[in-house]
C-alpha cells in the first residue's frame, strides 16, 4: 500500500492542471502569421497542446542546441515546484518555491536573463514538493498564479506589481490532498479555478479579484477545467473527484453531473473535447477510473463507452483523426506503457511497454514524447503500430513530471528547479 501510495504522489505532483480551450481533431490548420506563436497558458494558446510551428528539427541523433538554463526556481527542503512556463513575446513567467514562499519569475524568453521576480508567503508542507503545480496564465498585459496552498494572485506583465491576491480557502476551498493544481482559465472578465470544499469551482472578477461565485460542494482533484460550446451555448467542463460537471460559466450554475471515481481522487488528466464528445481518462483500480467518452447535450451528457484499458495517471492524451494516444499505467520506473485508442469504441489498437510514462504534444505533424526519465523523441502517429523517428536523452539524472512547452521556435523543458531552453526550428 505504501508503494502504491508514492505511486500516486509521484502522479499528481507531474500533472499540471490549468486552462484550456477547445481542441480538434485532427492535424492543425493554420496561416504562415499563426506559426511559431506564443504559449501564454497550459496546453498552449488554443488549449489543444498543438503547437502552430512549422518546420522543426527532426533530428535528434546529435540532440538539440541548448540556448540556455536556469537553475534556481526552487530551493530549500520540500520545495520542489512542477509549474511549467507560460510565454507571450520575450516573456516568460514560471512559478517556483523558496522556504514556505512561492516565488514568481519573469524571464527573457529567448536569454533566460531576470526581468522580475515576486514572491509571497506560503507556509504549509505537501508530500514530493510544497511548490505551484499550476501553469501560469498570462491574459493581455496580466499574469494569474494560483498556488499549491490555494493563494490565486494576479500581478503585472510588464514589472511583476501584485495587482491583487485571494486565499481560495477563505471562501470555502478545500486544498486537496497534493495540493491545488488547477491552472487559472480565464472567461470574459472572469478567471476561474477549481477550489475544493465548498467553493468547488469558483470565479473572480479578474481585473479585481473580487468573488463573482462559487458552485459546488466536494473534492476537488486536478484536472484542469476546459470551454467548450454545446448547442450553441458555452459550457465550463470541470473534473473534480467525483467525476466531470458541466456548468454556465457565466454564472456557475450547474448543468450536469456525471460519476466518475478513482483511487486516491485522481482524476488528473484535463479533459478533451471532440466536436460535442467529451473523452475523460483517469487513474484506474478495480472497478473505478479508467477511461469514457460522452456525448454532450444540453441535458444529461449519454455515455458512449467506458474502458478499464487505459489507467491514465496524469499523462494528457492527445486525439488525432479518430484515436487517442496516451501514457497508461503508474509514473514510475518502466511500469508504464505508451498505448494507442480507438476513439469510436475504446478498443485498444497497440500497446509498448517499457517507455515509462510522461506527455505529449502535437507538433509540425508528429507526436512529441518527453518521458518522465527526459527522453525527448518524435513519434509519427499510426494506429496500426509505434513509429519512433528519433530520439535523444534531453534530462539526465532527474525526474521530468512538467509537460515540455514550445513558443516561438523554442523548446522549454522544466524539471525539479531547472529550466532549459531549446533550440528546436531549424535556423
Amino acid at each position: 500500500m505504501t508503494k502504491l501510495i508514492e505511486s500516486c504522489a509521484l502522479a499528481v505532483l507531474a500533472f499540471l492542471a490549468a486552462a484550456g480551450l477547445r481542441a480538434a481533431d485532427g492535424p492543425n490548420k493554420t496561416s504562415q502569421g499563426e506559426q511559431d506563436a506564443d504559449w501564454p497558458c497550459w496546453r498552449g494558446p488554443r488549449g489543444d497542446a498543438r503547437p502552430t510551428i512549422r518546420g522543426i528539427t527532426t533530428d535528434f541523433s546529435k540532440g538539440l542546441e541548448k540556448l540556455w538554463e536556469v537553475k534556481d526556481l526552487c530551493q530549500g527542503e520540500n520545495s520542489q515546484s512542477w509549474s511549467a512556463p507560460s510565454i507571450q513575446g520575450e516573456r516568460l513567467v514560471v512559478s517556483g518555491r523558496h522556504g514556505d514562499d512561492d516565488v514568481i519569475f519573469c524571464l527573457n524568453a529567448d536569454t533566460g536573463k531576470p526581468l522580475w521576480r515576486k514572491s509571497y508567503p506560503a507556509p504549509g508542507k505537501i508530500d514530493r514538493g510544497s511548490g505551484p503545480r499550476a501553469t501560469p496564465c498570462i491574459d493581455g498585459d496580466r499574469v494569474y498564479t494560483f498556488g499549491c496552498m490555494g493563494h490565486l494572485a494576479c500581478w503585472g506583465l510588464a514589472d511583476g506589481k501584485r495587482l491583487w491576491m485571494r486565499q481560495v480557502e477563505e471562501e470555502g476551498g478545500r486544498r486537496p490532498e497534493w495540493g491545488h493544481a488547477s491552472s487559472p482559465l480565464i472567461y470574459q472578465d472572469k478567471v476561474i479555478v477549481q477550489g475544493g470544499g465548498t467553493a468547488l469551482v469558483a470565479a473572480f472578477e479578474k481585473m479585481t479579484g473580487k468573488l463573482a461565485w462559487k458552485s459546488m460542494t466536494g473534492q476537488a482533484a486536478y484536472a484542469a477545467p476546459v470551454l467548450a460550446a454545446v448547442a450553441g451555448k458555452p459550457q465550463l467542463i470541470v473534473f473534480p473527484a467525483a467525476g466531470p460537471a458541466g456548468l454556465d460559466p457565466r454564472t456557475g450554475r450547474k448543468l450536469w453531473t456525471f460519476p466518475h471515481t478513482t483511487p486516491y481522487d485522481m482524476n488528473c488528466a484535463t479533459p478533451i473535447l471532440v466536436g460535442e464528445t467529451l473523452f475523460i481518462a483517469s487513474a484506474v483500480e478495480k472497478n473505478r477510473g479508467g477511461c469514457r467518452l460522452l456525448k454532450l447535450s444540453a441535458a444529461e451528457p449519454e455515455q458512449l463507452w467506458h474502458s478499464q484499458k487505459l489507467g491514465d495517471y496524469h499523462s494528457d492524451p492527445v486525439i488525432l483523426d479518430g484515436y487517442i494516444y496516451c501514457f497508461s499505467g503508474w509514473p514510475q520506473g518502466n511500469s508504464g506503457a505508451l498505448k494507442c485508442l480507438r476513439l469510436a469504441d475504446g478498443e485498444v489498437m497497440w500497446s509498448v511497454r517499457g517507455m515509462g510514462c510522461g506527455s505529449l504534444l502535437y507538433v509540425d505533424g508528429r507526436l512529441m514524447m518527453m518521458n518522465n526519465r527526459g527522453r525527448l523523441a518524435l513519434l509519427r502517429p499510426n494506429p496500426k503500430g509505434l513509429e519512433k523517428l528519433t530520439e535523444f536523452q534531453a534530462i539526465a539524472g532527474h525526474p521530468v513530471w512538467t509537460t515540455p512547452v514550445i513558443a516561438r521556435g523554442k523548446l522549454y523543458v522544466r524539471f525539479t528547479n531547472h529550466l532549459i531552453c531549446y533550440r528546436l526550428k531549424d535556423r
